[in-house]
This record gives structure tokens, sequence and C-alpha cells, in this order.
């Protein structure tokens, strides 16, 4: 697409609109103004190039960079408007120039070129403009469908690879051998996971609501497992329940305290938060860290580094700390 950008730029510049001027009786005026007609040509250029890479990109940014989208729009016509001004002659009264009747007698012809000749430029760039940038958010979008689905396919392996199946359905059957009243409980919970992770598959955004209670969930399935050398301490406080975020996001970092923070033998604390106020969102975990090796274990982090960059390259932060005993996230977003 950038190739094919540059060509359309060199068409316009070397072929477009030069034939758009020459329309124009350029030549008397060169000959009379040499100096207004390369200051009025090397203008028409300069907006052109500046539309194309300020302007435009300018109006699909956040509200400070379409200020200045704005702002550009303003300033072209402004000078557009001076240049217009500039008085090169006064024709006699009831005079036309070369027998053409004008739409607007007392504008010059001149000045009437000049204007038309802004209104092509304009066009024509923003047209290119707006289309390299749909391109762009095309591209954009599918390179976030791709980490999305790489999210969804190691989600899908974390919930049905055998360990799991077999500790959380151990888990469950230990629960309804005793008799427990959290064992039916339990199971709808388990099964409530799989639909959550089979309904938002295709989905990009889901409601804030639901991904919480999908790590709620999550973390008490796990806890079944765990015996009371480990302690965990959840804290969720949302105030705007319908906020939208990237489904299954989240959960890879709790995942990853289950991954690593919990040993059998010895005491461990989890700390997962999950705060929402203002449309800011605050997450973050600590865990010890007990080593275990692990084929790709940090595939699912870099996974979610991605997917942030992409879905809030300039509106999310993310802070990992590892000093060999606390394994600390703390993950800022305005959505």
């Amino acid at each position: 697409m950038k190739n094919v950008s540059v060509c359309i730029d060199l068409v316009f510049c070397l072929i477009v609109l030069p034939i758009m001027v020459v329309i124009f009786p350029v030549e008397r005026w060169f000959h009379n103004f040499p100096g207004y007609v390369t200051t009025v040509g090397a203008w028409l250029y300069m907006l052109y190039f500046i539309n194309r890479v300020f302007t435009v990109p300018s109006l699909f940014r956040n509200s400070r960079r379409r200020w200045l989208g704005v702002g550009l729009i303003v300033f072209s016509l402004g000078v557009t408007y001076l240049l217009s001004q500039v008085s090169l002659y006064n024709p006699k009264p009831n005079i036309h120039d070369d027998g053409i009747t004008r739409i607007f007698p007392s504008i010059q012809q001149y000045q009437q070129a000049v204007w038309s000749l802004f209104m092509i430029v304009e066009a024509f760039s923003f047209a290119i403009g707006l289309l390299t940038q749909a391109n762009i958010q095309k591209s954009r979008r599918r390179a976030v469908e791709a980490e999305r689905d790489k999210a969804e396919i190691e989600l899908y392996k974390a919930q049905i690879k055998p360990h799991f199946m077999f500790n959380t359905l151990n888990s469950l059957y230990g629960l309804f051998l005793t008799h427990d009243v959290k064992a039916l409980e339990s199971l709808e919970k388990y099964i409530s996971m799989l639909r959550y992770i089979h309904t938002t598959s295709q989905r990009d955004f889901v409601p804030l609501s639901e991904e919480a209670d999908y790590i709620r969930q999550y973390v008490e399935l796990q806890s079944l497992r765990l015996n009371g050398m480990t302690t965990v301490v959840m804290n969720i406080a949302i105030e705007h329940e319908n906020l939208q975020v990237p489904p299954m996001l989240l959960v890879t970092f709790v995942e990853n305290c289950f991954k690593h923070g919990v040993s059998p033998v010895e005491k461990s604390d989890i700390n997962i938060t999950l705060m929402e106020k203002s449309g800011q969102l605050i997450f973050s975990t600590v865990n010890r860290i007990f080593p275990v090796k692990r084929i790709g274990e940090h595939m699912g982090i870099e996974n979610c580094r991605k997917r942030l960059e992409l879905l809030y390259p300039r509106n999310h932060s993310m802070d990992i700390e590892n000093d060999s005993v606390y394994y600390k996230v703390k993950l800022s977003i305005e959505l």
C-alpha cells in the first residue's frame, strides 16, 4: 500500500496538477508576474503534502491531534485567501478577459484560478489520504484479529490441556463424593466458563462486567485444588459495567499467578485487583515465584503485550516487575 500511495502522489504531482494548471492562462500570468505564479505553484505542492502527511492522519488520531488537523485546514484556507488577495492588476470596467464572461465579475480570473486549483488539491489529497488511512485501519484490524486468534488458541490450550482438566474435574469429583454444597455450583461455573470462551471467540470486545465474572469464576475454580498453603485475595470494583474490553485478555495474567505462584509445601499469597473508575481500568497481580520450567511459558504475556499495543497504542501502560521472589504486574488502560 505504501508503494501504491507513492505512485499516486507522483501521478498527481507530475501529471494531474500540471494539466489542471495548463487549463488556465498561466503563460500570460507567468510572463507578467513570474514571482507570484511560482509562489502559488509552490504553495499548491506544499499544501498537497501537508494534507497527505499531517492533516488527514491527524484527523484519525485522538482529540488533541484532531484539533491539529482542523488547525491545518484553517491555516491552508488562510494562506490561500492571502494569495488570492494579492492585487496584480485592475481591469478596465465592463471588459472581460479573453471575451469570457465570468461568474463573479468582481473576482479576477487569476483569483478564481487560485481558488479552483486549491479546491482540486484539497479534494485529491483528502481523497488519497482517506483511502490510505482506511487501508491502515483495515490492516490494523486484521492484525488485531490475528492476535486475538492467537490469544484464543493459547487460552483454549490452557483450559483444555490434560493437567487442567484432570485437576479441575478431580476437584469437582471430590466435592460430589463428599456431597459438598459447592459441588453443583462449581460445576455450573466450569460450564459457564467454557460457554464464555465459546461465545466470545468471534467478538472483538465484551462488557467489562462479563470479563470480570469470567476472572472471578476462573479464580474460584483454580482455588478448588489449592491447599491451606496458598491464600488468594481478589478485589474487583467496577464503576461502569458496560465499558468494552477485549475478551480473554486479563485472565492470562491471572493464569500466570496460578502457574508460578502456588507451592504445595510453602506458603504463598496471590493478590488480584481489578478496578475501574471514570473510564480508567487498573489491573494488577502479585504472586510468589516458584520456578517451574514450562515450554512457551512467556507466550501468553507477550501475546497480551502485542494485543495491547494494537488495541490501545497510546492509551495504556503496563509495568512488570520480577525480583526473583515476587512477580508483579500493573496494567492501566484508558477505555
